[in-house]
């Protein structure tokens, strides 16, 4: 006798094959049968109401690596059907951790307040397990971390010894199963990073089957160079490429330059390089409001940033160059998060509105918020438009990713609804109402092609044997009912969420289970 049975469902299998109506039984963490007809007998059966199961959604590109030791509950990953996720994207991962005090220092100011007791991702892995959370999570070790860990906020070509110590702690990273080196390459200290750098540490993930996953280090007029060089690093290295979000976010290049971006993966794609893209469903992006710095500035870390800004000549300078690169944009980005209390009226303001009501130039109203927070402020940034973000979702090789974090619903501020909504969104509006492709197709993008890219064996298909990560959904109630102006709300039309055939959440309710496990690349 089976411990749970889901009968009178669609099933859904996450390779992209038509759906078939059928029923599936449980045992343990592991599907143990997949059948048509009379479903055989179990401790529990679930009527499915003739809605659809799916393989749990797969987040091949998160942030909760920063959030799941506060928040292991992950109810903005499960309310939305997420079962697994990666962290430790956008060349940013919370380990390794450098036993130098100022540069231990130093990734605490710029990654945010955590013990980082540990050293290894390994250690931080540990500590995840012992924690229990709610999802299956693992990691990519940033590129951008190794180098704080190896050589600080540096703005300089990385010497022999400190690649040869860079290499060390990417290998240690790889041993202890992390699945990607990531880059950010509009973040300090990854930016200051040149191609032959990238390209030598990445010939390191090939022993390991990892990939380079990189956040580009152009996203908005020179973002066909940045795809470029992205490309050029894959070539020399020969590594498997993701690219990260894949978004243009300037006006002047709207529904120009995705158009060469595409075809340019699509050239490297039949000449042989595995390419692949993640995006997520949002005319919005979203970061850290110091991002609108220049990067000369963040030379030395956020304590030489915060100098500057204080400096009235480096602050002049900072202004000027912020201003010619905002033109027309500051009205665009808006505050979803401060940590003080003072400055809690700016959330949900633009930094124009802000700039207005402190009588202030809009450079002078970002900086000086950046200075009383000391950065712990972010932005919503609105920069895309839909035909573009419609044209890339449709390629074959792009799958979904929230560029999200795993937190409550009492997550303070209004961080951008992709943490709670983006999976159902998909599905919701650009499955169901924009029809660019099947449902089918939908699923498979968020299930079993990052499992593929993930090299996950037993996750992303329903099939026999593989672990049960599931979502039972109603295709035409489901709606991502997390907004700008209100994120935090669980997704409408998501039935029942399994983590290892556990149940975790049902009809928009949490149910407490802490069923994840921690994967480690080539340790599954």
């Amino acid at each position: 006798m089976y411990d749970l049975i889901i009968k009178n469902v669609r099933i859904i299998d996450g390779t992209s094959a038509p759906w078939f109506r059928g029923w599936l039984a449980v045992q343990g963490d592991t599907i143990a049968r997949v059948g048509t007809g009379k479903p055989e007998q179990a401790k529990e059966v679930v009527d499915g109401g003739d809605n659809y199961l799916s393989p749990g959604f797969i987040d091949i590109h998160s942030h909760s690596d920063t959030s799941l030791p506060s928040y292991p509950g992950a109810e903005s990953r499960i309310l939305q059907g997420i079962t697994t996720e990666i962290g430790g994207d956008c060349g940013l991962s919370v380990a390794p951790v450098s036993q130098d005090p100022e540069r231990k220092r130093q990734l605490r100011d710029y990654m945010g307040e955590m013990d980082y007791s540990w050293g290894t991702i390994g250690e931080y892995l540990d500590r995840i397990e012992e924690l229990s959370v709610s999802v299956n999570f693992g990691t990519a070790v940033g590129h951008g971390t190794i180098r704080l860990a190896a050589m600080g906020f540096e703005n300089r070509k990385a010497s022999e010894a400190e690649m040869d110590t860079m290499k060390g702690l990417l290998r240690q990273a790889l041993s202890d199963g992390a699945f990607s080196m990531s880059s950010g390459l509009i973040y300090p200290p990854g930016c200051y990073a040149d191609m032959d750098e990238l390209a030598e540490l990445c010939k390191e993930l090939i022993p390991y089957g990892a990939f380079y996953e990189t956040h580009m280090r152009d996203e908005g007029e020179k973002v066909v160079e940045a795809v470029q060089e992205a490309l050029e690093i894959a070539r020399r290295s020969g590594v498997p490429l993701q690219i990260a979000h894949h978004k243009v976010i300037r006006k002047s290049v709207w529904q120009v330059h995705c158009k060469t971006t595409i075809a340019l993966v699509d050239q490297a794609r039949r000449q042989g390089l595995d390419v692949k893209l993640d995006q997520y469903p949002y005319r919005a992006s979203a970061t850290t409001l110091d991002s609108n710095a220049p990067l000369w500035a963040f030379e030395g870390g956020v304590e030489a940033l915060l100098a500057r800004l204080q400096n009235p000549e480096t602050r002049k300078q900072i202004n000027f160059e912020a201003n010619e690169s905002h033109k027309g944009r500051w009205g665009d980005i808006y505050i979803p998060y401060v940590a003080s209390e003072k400055n809690q009226w700016t959330v949900g303001k633009s930094i124009t509105e802000i700039a207005a009501i402190r009588g202030v130039d809009p450079a002078d109203a970002c900086f000086d918020l950046i200075v009383e927070e000391r950065c712990r402020v972010g932005e919503v940034n609105y920069g895309m438009c839909e035909e573009d973000i419609e044209y890339i979702m449709k390629q074959p090789y792009t799958m979904i990713g929230s560029d999200g974090n795993a937190v409550s619903m009492e997550y303070p501020g209004l961080p951008h609804p992709r943490w709670f909504g983006t999976f159902p969104r998909v599905i919701s509006r650009y499955c169901r109402e924009r029809k660019l492709f099947p449902l089918e197709t939908a699923v498979f993008k968020m299930t079993g092609l990052p499992a593929n890219r993930l090299g996950l064996s037993d996750r992303g298909l329903i099939r026999e044997g593989m672990k049960a990560d599931l979502v039972l959904f109603d295709f035409g109630e489901i709606e991502d009912t997390p907004t700008y102006q209100d994120p935090k709300r669980p997704c409408r039309g998501i039935k029942r969420v399994y983590v290892n055939g556990v149940l975790t959440a049902i009809e928009g309710t949490h149910t407490g289970a802490r069923a994840g496990q921690v994967l480690r690349k080539g340790k599954i």
